[in-house]
């Protein structure tokens, strides 16, 4: 099982869902789900993890490793069983570059925990307590949904 998250830039939202969901499949003691995050713009590739991103993580006990933004290509997308974007508009980039056979594989992350509402982007909102608080909501209900 793979999971791609994804989000504007892949320096706060989708790296945060990425190392939140790594510690919650290794809490489950699961070796079978892979979890990764990438970009759905070009504006930050190459740059590792905002500094409130790695903040919020630390202050969470949630491991995590630098590594640097990247951008998904439709090729790319095949590789994971699921897309996860964060808001509206990451979905409707996804809609625009994957290819139609790989449509089913996107969802939102909120999704999984019963919500409609998107999970705002703190590089705006500077809010990444309540970011942290929607991802992990969402990542609890992703993986319940996973394991059963």
């Amino acid at each position: 099982m793979s999971i791609l998250f994804l989000c504007h830039g892949n320096i706060c939202r989708s790296p945060m869902a990425e190392f939140v969901m790594k510690e919650l499949v290794r809490r489950a003691g699961r070796t079978d789900i892979e979890v990764a995050s990438a970009a759905l713009h070009t504006d930050e590739i190459g740059n590792d993890i905002h500094y409130g991103t790695r903040a919020k993580l630390r202050a969470m006990g949630i491991p995590f490793a630098p590594r640097a933004a990247w951008l998904l290509t439709a090729a790319k997308a095949r590789e994971y069983d699921y897309l996860i974007g964060m808001d509206a508009y990451n979905i409707a980039d996804l809609r625009r570059l994957v290819y139609p056979e790989d449509l089913p594989k996107i969802h939102k992350l909120l999704d999984f925990a019963g919500e409609t509402r998107d999970i705002a982007d703190p590089w705006y909102t500077g809010n990444f307590d309540q970011t942290y608080d929607d991802v992990l909501r969402g990542c609890e209900g992703l993986l319940k949904e996973l394991v059963g």
